[in-house]
Formats: C-alpha cells, structure tokens, sequence
C-alpha cells in the first residue's frame, strides 16, 4: 500500500478518508478546515492513496483538544483501517509511521483514547493491547486513555481532573462537539431541529478552540452527548437514533 501525507498545499485535492465527498459537502470542508488550522501545531494526517477509510492522524499531545496531561507524548486523535481495507497489515502500517516519526521527534510514546470494551469511533483495545499499549488512565465513564511509552521510565499520560468525573450541572441533553469528526457537521444540525419540532431540551456546545476541548468535562470531546448532567454516549447519531435513545432513557 503507498501512503501520502496530507499538508496544506495538497488538502484541496486529497480526499480525507472519514468523509469522501467533493469539497462542496459541509461534512468535509468542515474537516479541511481543521485540520488546515492545525498543520502549524505539529498535526500530521497520513493516508492511504486508494479512496477510503484508511489514515492515521496525531498530534503532539500539549496540542491534542482532549483534557489530558500528557507532556512530551504523541496523540492519535484516530487510527481508522475498515471496510476492503481491513486484514491487510494497514494499521500496522500507519502505527509503525506514527512510531518512527514520533520518535524522531524526540517523543516519550504515544497516547489515544480506548475503553474496557470496544465503543465506536474509539480505538480497538484488543488491537491496542496486541501493540503494546496499556491503560494509564480511565474516567469514570469507563473512557480509557491507553499509552505507549518508548522508555519505560518515562512518566505516564492522565486525564484532567474534569474528565475522570463527566458532569454537566444542565439539564436536558447537552452536546459538547467538536469540528475535528467530519459527520458533526451534518448531523448535529440534526439533532438540534429533532429536538426542537419534539420539544426536547437540547443544548449543542460547540468547542471551538484547542483551550475549549482541553478544558472541556468530559475525556471524549470530539462528540460527548450528556442527559440532565450523566455522560450517556460518545456515539453520533441521526434523528432515529436520537429519538430511540429519548425512549429508552424515559
């Protein structure tokens, strides 16, 4: 497999793997833009030339929108091999990436969230386990921070305070999101107009700085859906969705 990494002077004829529509479509020109205010931090978005879901995209961990104490350390906002792609080493691929440039840079490891059991739009802890990596960190809400350090001396990343107990003090649902997943684009609009044509209390917090997302209270900030103050979900979801879930928690 050939891989290419995406910069700012390629990003407008590169498709972005998590979303694959033209440039016209909200969900993608959403991602573009984040990812192009995020180059000049040290963002690195490497992936496969077939169009699909095939990348890897980290991050040096003091710039990473998580609240995590991580200094020195690499962080993967997400490593993502599915469909056709899948069985064919790719992860291997891109983690081995990852590794060799982190260390180049002087890294101590690398650093990405994960959980007890698999949850979507997180990493596989199985596959996470089988590379190396081990639990440093685990909030309340059973999010896991998972860690692999190049030095076994090296001191370990943790959550924040505020992301080991999730909380909100409002009620209703509140949304706390960010642009850094494409399908947010789309579909928390969604959810705001499914909530307000069935009067539900529905509050969408959009974190739009790095100092929003590191500060933010709960571990998984690109999309943490919460129900008169509780984490419920890390899930996105359509207005189908959205209103089974209503059901289920009444």
């Amino acid at each position: 497999m050939e891989y290419i990494r995406v910069t700012k002077k390629n990003i407008e004829k590169e498709h972005i793997c998590c979303a694959i529509s033209n440039n016209k479509d909200i969900q993608v020109s959403s991602k573009k833009q984040w990812l192009t205010s995020r180059f000049d931090e040290g963002l690195v978005f490497l992936k496969s030339v077939e169009r699909g879901k095939c990348f890897i995209e980290y991050i040096p961990a003091e710039n990473a929108w998580v609240p995590i104490i991580a200094e020195g350390y690499m962080y993967i906002d997400c490593l993502w091999v599915s469909g056709a792609f899948k069985g064919h080493g790719y992860s291997n691929d891109l983690l081995s990436e990852c590794i060799a440039d982190s260390k180049e840079k002087g890294k101590k490891g690398l650093c990405i969230l994960s959980s007890a059991k698999k949850k979507p739009f997180l990493a596989d802890p199985k596959y996470l386990r089988y590379k190396g990596f081990s639990v440093c960190s685990e909030s309340k809400n059973g999010i896991q921070l998972w860690c692999l350090p190049f030095d076994e001396n090296a001191e370990k990343p943790q959550f924040k305070e505020l992301a080991l107990y999730p909380h909100t003090d409002e009620k209703g649902f509140v949304l706390y999101y960010t642009s850094q997943c494409p399908f947010n684009a789309k579909y928390v609009p969604i959810l705001e107009n499914t909530a307000k044509e069935n009067n539900i209390e529905f509050k969408a917090i959009h974190l739009n700085t790095k100092d929003d997302a590191q500060n933010a209270p709960t571990p998984v900030t690109t999309y943490a859906l919460f129900y008169n103050g509780e984490y419920v979900t890390n899930e996105q979801m359509n207005d189908k969705k959205f209103l089974k879930l209503i059901s289920s928690l009444k």
